[in-house]
């Protein structure tokens, strides 16, 4: 039997509601763990975690002296979507990344929403991830952000709310296809009793989007990484893997003629679309930094004419820039003519005078975030923070206000997760992926990342966090039946 602790917090739990009792959809799962034994259950997490280990899911955290790789923690507990809810999530997210692409068009060609005065010209053009180099570059289907992710968190009031959108390289998803595979291998029994969603599509969806991102038949697609150092190395050798194409890093390419080619033993082959987990300051030593090792010299006279694709496009950073976070709701209305699906996290920018003296009454209740922040660095957490830590975001908040975006504090819903006496709740949030070829594809589901320390909103796997599979059910429970595609 599983000691289960029950939370009297006014966080919304994905699995149980006030009085201990489940939610409908974790119906299946309930009864399953009703009989489950905890030590049977603490073995298999010990399993999990030699397999990851042998497979070589470890990522590394920048800035620490040991560079040793490390696991991320895996939970067996999964979070639950049913069927409606994904439906709901699913049509928000594709318009949310729909008004996204058309707004990088938009800033780069006759930046329509900066002459209405909608987005100010100057967070724009003044923004570090702006590219003018971009300007007038006219891209295949107008698409910039080939691969999205979108993290999105479930509040106390039950609904889900946008925190930020992941454009450049975003990254997770290798992560979501191996939980779901560990759970299958772990627990067969619990996909015999319902259907659960398949994400074992992503690979081909992956590859379809890239190989749409180009006019050229049946286009030679390459995935360029920085290397074996890199914090998300498994996944970059992970996704070449199971599209089927070639891994590769900067001295595997050059420029001639116009044209990128990748070096063979049998000799140079043109290579037309790359996926590149790089960032852009590091594409192209003769165009943005002079001493990167991990571009390719040439890149960018190539990718501008049109000899190659880049996904995603260079300049994307820009729209996910958390100055501009704030405007998303607002292209969605300019170049939709809708309303948002999805709502935004309440954000303050504390450039604006106002905002500022409102976020510097209300620290202590506010989430302040660096505007070009990522990985869970560079933020305060007002309610768990200390006098000193608060204090010295004050003083920064008045030195460089810019640089600064202030969140009302969410309830972050919780999701019960083992820890060493049974279960207990934990924060959790949610970033399903995107992919925008000739059409827009998600796979139902996405990361789940949860905070493994009591009482943490952190979740990033740099900070201690850990991941669930996420399972979104199909319509009709099927009894017997295994989603077909993540069986195979």
């Amino acid at each position: 039997m599983i000691n289960i602790e029950l939370s009297d917090s006014p966080f919304f739990d994905e699995m149980l509601m006030a009085q201990g009792q489940h939610r409908d959809h974790y119906q299946a799962y309930w009864q399953w763990l009703q009989q489950a034994d905890q030590q049977a259950v603490q073995r298999k997490k010990e399993e999990a975690a030699l397999l990851f280990h042998r497979v070589g899911i470890t990522f590394n955290v920048y800035g620490e002296d040991d560079g040793a790789e490390r696991l991320i923690p895996f939970d067996s507990v999964p979070r639950i979507i049913p069927a409606n809810e994904w439906k709901m999530l699913d049509l928000g997210i594709r318009q949310r990344v729909e008004a996204l692409n058309a707004f990088l068009h938009d800033i780069y060609h006759d930046q329509k929403i900066l002459k209405a005065g909608i987005v100010p010209a100057e967070q724009v053009l003044a923004n570090e991830q702006y590219q003018p180099c971009m300007q007038g570059v006219d891209l295949h289907r107008n698409t910039y952000a080939h691969i999205a992710g979108t993290d999105m968190v479930r509040g106390g009031d039950g609904e889900y709310y946008v925190l930020e959108d992941n454009l450049r390289t975003p990254s997770g998803v290798s992560y979501m296809m191996e939980n779901r595979k560990m759970m299958m291998r772990l627990y067969p029994e619990l996909f015999a009793e319902q259907r659960i969603a398949p994400v074992s599509r992503y690979p081909s969806h992956l590859l379809q989007t890239l190989r749409e991102s180009t006019p050229v038949n049946d286009p030679t697609v390459v995935v360029l990484t920085p290397g074996r150092f890199n914090s998300a190395y498994f996944e970059h050798s992970f996704l070449a893997q199971q599209m089927g194409v070639e891994l590769v890093e900067s001295v595997d390419l050059f420029v001639k003629d116009g044209a990128v080619f990748m070096r063979t033993t049998s000799g140079p082959c043109k290579i037309d679309v790359i996926y590149r987990r790089i960032d852009d300051a590091f594409l192209d030593p003769l165009a943005f930094r002079a001493d990167s090792m991990l571009g390719v010299p040439g890149l960018l006279s190539v990718y501008r004419a049109g000899g190659v694709v880049l996904a995603n496009a260079i300049g994307t950073g820009v729209a996910d820039d958390k100055s501009i976070y704030p405007y998303v709701p607002e292209m969605i209305r300019f170049y939709l003519a809708e309303d948002p699906i999805l709502n935004n996290v309440p954000t303050w920018q504390c450039r604006d005078e106002k905002a500022l003296s409102f976020v510097l009454a209300n620290l202590e209740k506010m989430v302040v975030k660096e505007v070009h922040g990522a990985g869970g660095y560079g933020m305060l957490i007002g309610p768990t923070a200390s006098t000193a830590e608060i204090e010295r975001f004050r003083e920064l908040l008045k030195a460089r206000p810019q640089n600064y975006i202030a969140q009302e504090t969410l309830a972050l819903s919780t999701c019960p997760t083992f820890v060493g006496n049974g279960l207990a709740p934990r924060h959790i949030d949610l970033r399903p992926f995107a992919l925008t070829g000739a059409e827009v594809r998600l796979v139902p589901g996405g990361l789940t990342r949860v905070a493994l320390a009591e009482g943490s909103l952190v979740v990033n796997s740099s900070q201690g966090g850990g991941t669930k599979d996420t399972w979104v059910l199909e319509d009709e429970p099927v009894n017997g039946q295994v989603a077909e595609d993540d069986a195979c």
